[in-house]
């Protein structure tokens, strides 16, 4: 199924910027619905449950952070997948708006081009069975269809955890998630996991794609967590 026709929900206080993001994503063939508002907000997902919804991180009375935690902590919209929109760029600011559990994040000013890629990406991920089959960074290869892993050609032996941990990371590279945060998305949000455990699985995946020399690809973010990244 394309991406056509998918419903977003755009939820940003200034109507100048929701005229804008309107007029980018119907350009794009996305329905959208707007609010200004979290009350309104509440009120268009009553009329019609979004596919993806656009949160604007500051807005007067109920902030986006707030209404995203409300939205993941309830049965019904919790598997909606939300993009933070906001004019904080800062790393510490980007690890509180991923905590509330929202999927991505887009700092303003921000590009059209950047932001159509970034719904793309989260709406793929979000669709059943439709993580990208295959992800492939500097020739580290992670096939999702058969879950085996090559570097450079050659087979890399992973358990399950590490392979679903190596999976996460590629699919979003240069973020910083906290221990908790990849806990929930590869452990998932039910289990409980003493956080140490995703040290030790870092550690076994480091040292399987180490004689690759790829280990350095995931980063140790010094009292916050982890990152993977193509720079190191």
């Amino acid at each position: 199924m394309g991406m056509q026709n998918k419903l977003i929900l755009v939820v940003e206080d200034e109507a100048a910027i929701r005229e804008m993001v309107r007029f980018a994503l119907t350009r794009a063939e996305y329905r959208v619905a707007e609010a200004g508002s979290a009350q309104e907000a509440r009120l268009r997902m009553a009329d019609e449950r979004p596919d993806l919804i656009l949160m604007d991180w500051m807005m007067p009375g109920i902030s986006g952070v707030e209404l995203t935690r409300e939205l993941k902590g309830s049965a019904s919209s919790r598997d909606i997948p939300v993009i933070m929109v906001t004019a904080r760029a800062e790393e510490e600011d980007k690890i509180r708006g991923l905590n509330t559990g929202c999927d991505d994040y887009v700092s303003k000013p921000f590009s059209f081009p950047e932001l159509l890629a970034r719904i793309q990406a989260v709406l793929r991920r979000s669709m059943p069975g439709g993580e990208e089959e295959r992800l492939a960074v500097n020739g580290l290869e992670v096939d999702a269809a058969s879950q085996r892993v090559t570097a450079q050609g050659q087979p890399v032996k992973l358990g399950p955890t590490e392979y679903r941990l190596l999976h996460f990371f590629v699919s979003h590279p240069e973020r910083v998630y906290t221990r908790e945060q990849v806990l929930d998305r590869v452990w998932g949000q039910n289990v409980y996991v003493e956080e140490r455990t995703v040290d030790v699985h870092i550690r076994r995946l480091r040292k399987a794609l180490e004689p690759f020399g790829y280990a350095d690809m995931i980063q140790t973010v010094r009292g916050t967590g982890y990152r993977f990244s193509e720079k190191y």
